[in-house]
């Protein structure tokens, strides 16, 4: 199967959002592509993580200390903040029909930051978005 158009898929990731096309190209030519059968735990709560993860087909159900929290469906993505930090996983992910993933290593993801600066800096720049969004729904 021939590899999908990943750029489209990863600029609607809100943490890639002040990226270039150049640097979006980039990013897509880190990522792999990842098959999961239903019933598989992609990522466990507690769990150092090290990869980060679009939904390209299929559904999961995202669990906090057991409680279903949310779905994750076609172009929703998780494991940003493991990418970053390499922390734990706040949450397990677990497929619930067959999935297709975009994957990024963490290792592969800081290797590219350090041959471009220029990424990292925009990075910041979208995380500093992020925080104020959530800083000014908390004001609310």
């Amino acid at each position: 199967m021939a590899k999908p158009k990943l750029e489209p898929v990863l600029a609607a990731v809100p943490l890639f959002e002040g990226l270039s096309k150049k640097q979006l190209r980039q990013i897509a030519g880190l990522a792999e592509i990842a098959n999961y059968m239903k019933g598989h735990s992609v990522v466990r709560e507690g769990e150092i993580g090290d990869s980060f993860f679009v939904a390209l087909t299929g559904q999961a159900k995202v669990q906090v200390n057991g409680r279903t929290v949310h779905r994750v469906l076609p172009g929703d993505h998780f494991g940003e903040i493991s990418l970053l930090d390499g922390g734990e996983r706040t949450a397990t992910v677990t497929t619930e029909t067959p999935m297709t993933m975009l994957m990024i290593s963490r290792a592969d993801f800081l290797t590219s930051l350090e041959k471009d600066p220029a990424m990292a800096i925009a990075l910041m720049e979208s995380l500093a978005r992020m925080i104020r969004r959530v800083d000014r729904s908390l004001a609310r």
